[in-house]
C-alpha cells in the first residue's frame, strides 16, 4: 500500500494538488470579521488580499485538534503508514498540536505508524518538499526513504522573500515594530530568510530592480546545480512580478523546472499583498 502523505494549508500547494495526489489536506484557519475560515477550503488567498485593501487585519490561528484527529484516526483505522509534513513550528503552533494528537490517538491505536516532521520551512517551502514526498510514495517507495528524502530537503531548503510592507510581519509578530517602521519611512524594500524556522531579514534594498537583481545573486551564492533541481517561487495577488523573475531564473539558471503557486489565505494574512517568495535547495539530495 502506497505511503499516506498528510500536509497542512501552510505549505502552500494549490487545493487541486491535494485532491488529485490523494493528499490529506490540514487547514489552517483565517478568522475576518469575526467570522471563521478553513485556508484553502473555505477560503482563497485573494479574497484576503482585498480584506487586507479594504483596512481589514486577518488573524490566523493553527488546525483544529479536530481535523488532526480524524486524519490520524483515519489513517490508524485503515492501517496505511502515514507522514506528516509540518509547517515550521517556529512560525506556528501547528506541528506541536499534531504532536499532542498523535500521542492521544496513538494511546487508542497502537499500531498507528504516522511520522511527524517538523520541516522549518514555510509556505512553498514546505510544498517543494511535500510534492518530492508524494512523488516518492507514487513510485511506492519505502516510507524510511520518503522521511530521510523529506528531511534533507527541509534542512537544505532556502527561503527568499521580500514584502510589500513590512507592517503586515510586524502587526503578526513576525518581525519586530521597529524594523517595519524603518523600512516604511525610507520605502526600502526587505529581503528575509528564514534561518532554523525563523524569519531573519538579511538586508535593506532600495528598488525593486536592485531587490531581483539581489535575489539572483544570492541564489547563485546559495544554490547548487540548478538543473537538477525545482525552484518554487510564490506570491500575494502578483503572478506578474512572479513570472517575470521565472523567465530570469530560466534564462540565467536553466533549472528543471520552476513552479509558481499563490501564497495561502493563512501565510497571506501576515504578509500581505505583494509579497514575492524564492525557494530552492543549497544541496542536492545523493
Amino acid at each position: 500500500m502506497e505511503v499516506k502523505i498528510l500536509a497542512d494549508s501552510a505549505c502552500d500547494l494549490p487545493l487541486n494538488f491535494f485532491q488529485e495526489n490523494n493528499v490529506t489536506l490540514i487547514p489552517l484557519k483565517v478568522l475576518i470579521d469575526e467570522k471563521e475560515y478553513e485556508d484553502q477550503k473555505t477560503i482563497q488567498p485573494i479574497e484576503v488580499y482585498d480584506s487586507i485593501r479594504a483596512g481589514n487585519h486577518p488573524k490566523t490561528s493553527q488546525p483544529s485538534q479536530l481535523a488532526f484527529r480524524k486524519a490520524f484516526v483515519e489513517l490508524a483505522e485503515e492501517k496505511q503508514q502515514g507522514i506528516y509534513i509540518a509547517f515550521s513550528s517556529e512560525l506556528s503552533g501547528t506541528y506541536q498540536t499534531a504532536v499532542m494528537v498523535y500521542d492521544q490517538v496513538k494511546e487508542e491505536y497502537p499500531d498507528l505508524d504516522l511520522t511527524i516532521i517538523d520541516t522549518k520551512c514555510a509556505s512553498l517551502g514546505v510544498g517543494l518538499c511535500v510534492r518530492e514526498a508524494v512523488k516518492l510514495a507514487q513510485q511506492k517507495a519505502k516510507k524510511e526513504e520518503i522521511v530521510k528524502d523529506i528531511q534533507f530537503r527541509s534542512t537544505h531548503m532556502e527561503h527568499l522573500f521580500t514584502v510589500e510592507d513590512l507592517d503586515y510581519l510586524a502587526k503578526g509578530g513576525r518581525l519586530s515594530k521597529a524594523s517595519a517602521f524603518l523600512g516604511g519611512l525610507l520605502n526600502i524594500k526587505p529581503l528575509l530568510n528564514v534561518e532554523d524556522g525563523k524569519l531573519v531579514p538579511i538586508e535593506k534594498i532600495r528598488g525593486r530592480k536592485k531587490l531581483h537583481n539581489r535575489i539572483l545573486e544570492v541564489m547563485e551564492q546559495r544554490g547548487i546545480n540548478f538543473e537538477s533541481q525545482v525552484i518554487g517561487i510564490s506570491h500575494a495577488d502578483d503572478f506578474t512580478t512572479a513570472n517575470e523573475i521565472k523567465e530570469r531564473f530560466i534564462e540565467k539558471f536553466g533549472p528543471q523546472d520552476v513552479v509558481i503557486t499563490s501564497v495561502g489565505a493563512a501565510i497571506g494574512s501576515h504578509t500581505g499583498p505583494g509579497t514575492i517568495a524564492i525557494f530552492f535547495l543549497n544541496e542536492i539530495p545523493s
